[in-house]
């Protein structure tokens, strides 16, 4: 699958399930909320505590299911290296991460209040490699 092809599907489809590596090796799955930053990275948003973050910090690498936001039509499939990005450096892109989903927030200091209080991150996935090629 085209790489621009998977970022469009994250850019109109926000459902999805990340696995990351639990630290005996065992898939961890997280449904989560992705969208596609500036940059073309697949990006969500997280809490610094959740062990999807513990996973990645000590294995920088995931995959992300992305469904459609009906669950019935098409779905993607993308791996790739991931990068956490912690506050203060995190706050813009995690603003920048509600629009592309949600649009304007009614109050964007209680959202980085909030953000704050919740230790929030941002989760980068590179796309190296997306999928499926084939049906059936």
């Amino acid at each position: 699958m085209d790489l621009e092809a998977a970022r469009d599907h994250f850019r109109r489809n926000h459902q999805a399930v990340m696995v990351t590596a639990r630290r005996d090796g065992r898939p961890q799955t997280s449904p989560v909320t992705a969208s596609v930053d500036g940059e073309g990275h697949i990006v969500v948003s997280t809490r610094e505590t959740a062990m999807k973050t513990k996973n990645l910090e000590r294995q920088p690498q995931a995959t992300l299911c992305g469904v459609s936001d009906d669950f019935s039509g098409p779905w993607v499939q993308v791996e790739g290296p991931v990068t956490i990005v912690h506050l203060p450096e995190a706050m813009e892109p995690l603003v920048e991460y509600y629009r592309s989903i949600r649009g304007e927030h009614p109050d964007w200091d209680d959202y980085r209040a909030a953000m704050e209080r919740d230790r929030r991150v941002l989760l980068r996935l590179t796309i190296a490699t997306a999928g499926p090629d084939t049906a059936g």
